[in-house]
């Protein structure tokens, strides 16, 4: 939904605060990029019975950017999502954001090669995501201090991307392999830390992270017999907790 030159973006979960998670994570933008209006604080049913979703919307804070507006449900599917079997628009945008990526690239005199591929879904709640890798040599300028450079590239990349191709497409941007191997530590990571809690009974409070990176510590654990997780504090030094699961 647009309203006069914003753009907007409908989110559903069961509270605002993983609302906003969610949102930002489908997004791909940090928390500074979008406005948030809490639409419906939901309700508590009992045994489950009349409960309702919160409900909020979030405003890009660049008007200008023309996306289509998205309902996404707290598990991180989308109900106006781009259709997984249309690659000719997937192709279309992949070859857009690579052309986009090598751009900013020669505008910075930054020397490196650009390869564009589609991620397929890993299940029915997932979708396509088109990933873009950039490779070459000593390229850790375009990373930055915990990937700062690197989500900033993926931002602008995705605004323009969004701009040229009309609504928005999952994009990720990896510069040297550093995003699959980051993933591979956090997930290594949250198993050690969660057997430690195990053994200890204390909590474990993790270093901030980003919103994307504290959703992996969140989906390793998620179905974990013995430790949840939670995130405490304010962005950007909001951080992951991992906590035994109280007993029943």
């Amino acid at each position: 939904m647009e309203e006069g030159n914003k753009t907007t973006l409908e989110v559903i979960g069961p509270s605002v605060e993983e609302a906003i998670e969610n949102g930002l994570d489908q997004l791909g933008l940090p928390r500074d990029a979008v406005d948030v209006e809490i639409l419906d604080e939901g309700q508590n049913g009992f045994l489950g019975i009349g409960s309702r979703q919160v409900r909020i919307r979030m405003t890009l804070v660049h008007p200008e950017i023309d996306m289509e507006s998205q309902e996404v449900d707290f598990n991180g599917s989308s109900t106006e999502m781009v259709n997984p079997e249309d690659m000719d628009e997937l192709e279309e945008a992949k070859f857009k954001a690579k052309e986009i990526v090598e751009n900013l690239l020669r505008a910075t005199k930054v020397k490196a090669t650009v390869a564009a591929r589609i991620l397929e879904p890993e299940d029915d709640h997932d979708h396509p995501m088109i990933l873009i890798e950039v490779s070459g040599k000593d390229l850790s300028i375009l990373i930055g201090k915990r990937a700062e450079t690197l989500n900033s590239l993926q931002y602008v990349t995705s605004l323009i991307l969004n701009q040229q191709i009309g609504h928005w497409m999952p994009l990720m941007i990896d510069v040297q392999g550093y995003r699959f191997r980051r993933e591979r530590q956090l997930r290594q990571l949250a198993r050690r830390l969660a057997d430690q809690v195990i053994q200890t009974g204390r909590k474990q409070v993790l270093e901030p992270m980003p919103a994307n990176e504290r959703r992996l510590i969140h989906l390793e654990l998620r179905y974990h017999p013995f430790v949840t997780t939670e995130s405490i504090g304010e962005e950007p030094n909001r951080r992951t907790t991992i906590i035994l699961k109280p007993k029943e």
